[in-house]
């Protein structure tokens, strides 16, 4: 039987492209942990891919960090290089994702801000890459308008 089963955080953001055939598949790594005694861990890196609808999500969703199980089977692909020389990887193909560290925390400030402009009656302007979200005020007054709302997540 070829099962894999895997808890651990991603190493860094997934990457997706889409193939000549039109599906979509999302590459990763995740990271465990395995105790080796005397209270040391010795990490382990884990190759992921995922296909189609699994890899949309998986793009969308999950971020460098992220804590996830994961079950899948165990692949190996082997090719020739233009110089002759043979490689192989063995990657795990995931059927199952599952995010156990919930969304990241500056998606969650993003949203909240989004919600409290709307009841302000203010128009969100940005959300940045790093959490910092801002909102400018959409009303007629010129003063308001150069005010700026922000949140650092």
């Amino acid at each position: 039987m070829n099962r894999v089963l895997l808890t651990g955080r991603l190493t860094r953001d997934p990457e997706m492209r889409a193939l000549a055939s039109g599906k979509h598949v999302t590459a990763f790594s995740v990271a465990t942990n395995e105790y080796v005694g005397k209270g040391r861990e010795k990490a382990e890196y884990h190759a992921v891919i995922t296909w189609e609808r699994l890899a949309d999500i998986c793009a969308q969703y999950l971020g460098r960090g992220s804590m996830v199980a994961i079950e899948g089977r165990l692949q190996t692909r082997q090719w020739d290089d233009e110089a002759g020389k043979r490689h192989w990887k063995t990657e795990v193909v995931a059927v199952s994702v599952e995010m156990l560290s919930g969304r990241r925390k500056k998606d969650y400030a993003a949203d909240a801000l989004a919600a409290q402009a709307d009841a302000m009656g203010l128009e969100p302007a940005d959300v940045d890459d790093d959490g910092t979200a801002a909102a400018i005020l959409a009303a007629g007054d010129p003063e308001a308008d150069e005010m700026e709302v922000a949140a650092v997540a």
